[in-house]
């Protein structure tokens, strides 16, 4: 955008050699911004899908032995578990078969950290 006022203000404002300046300076100026911005959108991966949700925390709405259901975000998902984990107890999403959270106790949240 500025390489095009650059060249509108050369043709019909600017002295000669100011009006050379002002395009070369607004074309710098735009790759620059193109540059800066393209790499400042690339800075990270976005996550989707199942690995958003391995290492979340959840509640166990009813008891998970060796299955059951946990809550995240609201929604009742499918759980199972190596361990024993009664109702209400805080865990932690390990892994994700299929529809079925892979899930252990939270022992950050089981001490009341």
């Amino acid at each position: 955008m500025l390489t095009a006022i650059a060249i509108v203000l050369a043709i019909f404002v600017l002295p000669q050699p100011w009006g050379i300046m002002a395009i070369g300076l607004g074309v710098a100026t735009d790759l620059s911004e193109t540059v800066f911005f393209w790499r400042w959108s690339r800075r990270r991966k976005a996550r989707v899908g199942i690995e958003t949700l391995v290492g979340r925390a959840a509640v166990a709405v009813s008891r998970v032995d060796p299955g059951g259901r946990v809550k995240l975000d609201g929604e009742l998902w499918g759980a199972r578990s190596e361990t024993t984990i009664e109702t209400g107890a805080a865990v932690v999403v390990r892994d994700v078969e299929g529809l079925t959270l892979v899930v252990e106790p939270d022992p950050e949240r089981a001490r009341g950290a």
